[in-house]
């Protein structure tokens, strides 16, 4: 067989060789991708109400004027809490606790079971006006599309007897960090 030919037969045999490396790669990067892309089964979330959830409010010492809202998930399935709780400080309320915009998450806040989300309320400060002493705390879940309540609410007592609001208060939105919900 002259030279030229056995170059040309061996460039093609390579070639072919390589080819065939190349197309089972390709199906095997097929395969990984398939199998990557099938969704696996999530977890069934509920929405986190008073029915599935244990609710306690405490005074902290930092930052001053402030409480912390913990909701516990005490049911079996892991729950959501949507955007921010709705407050009424105090029986005679007459509008609820603003939600503090700046502090809304990138996410919803799943809670499995056992675990806790936190809010954060401010009840007053200096700026504010027309304050009152309040001695429970409503509390109502937030639906998903953040415009209504889940279910039936729950009545905390706050601290000391009674906590005093102005106008100036807030909630925060629902965190994952007792942190993020003091001082996020």
């Amino acid at each position: 067989m002259p030279i030229a030919q056995r170059f040309t037969t061996r460039v093609a045999a390579s070639s072919l060789v390589a080819a065939a490396a190349f197309a089972l790669v390709g199906v095997q990067a097929a395969g990984q991708t398939a199998s990557a892309a099938t969704p696996q089964k999530a977890a069934a979330t509920v929405d986190c109400t008073a029915a599935n959830t244990k609710l306690t409010v405490e005074k902290v010492s930092r930052p001053i004027n402030t409480l912390l809202l913990t909701a516990t998930n005490t049911g079996t399935k892991p729950c959501n809490l949507y955007g921010a709780p709705y407050l009424a400080a105090g029986a005679d309320a007459q509008a609820p606790v603003p939600w503090l915009d700046s502090s809304e998450p990138q996410a919803v806040v799943t809670l499995a079971p056992g675990e806790s989300g936190y809010a954060g309320i401010g009840t007053s400060s200096p700026d504010g006006y027309e304050g009152h002493i309040a001695k429970t705390l409503g509390v109502d879940f937030s639906n998903k599309n953040l415009n209504g309540s889940l279910g039936k609410g729950a009545t905390l007592p706050l601290p000391n007897g009674g906590v005093y609001f102005n106008s100036a208060n807030f909630v925060t939105y629902w965190q994952s960090d007792v942190y993020d919900a003091l001082f996020g």
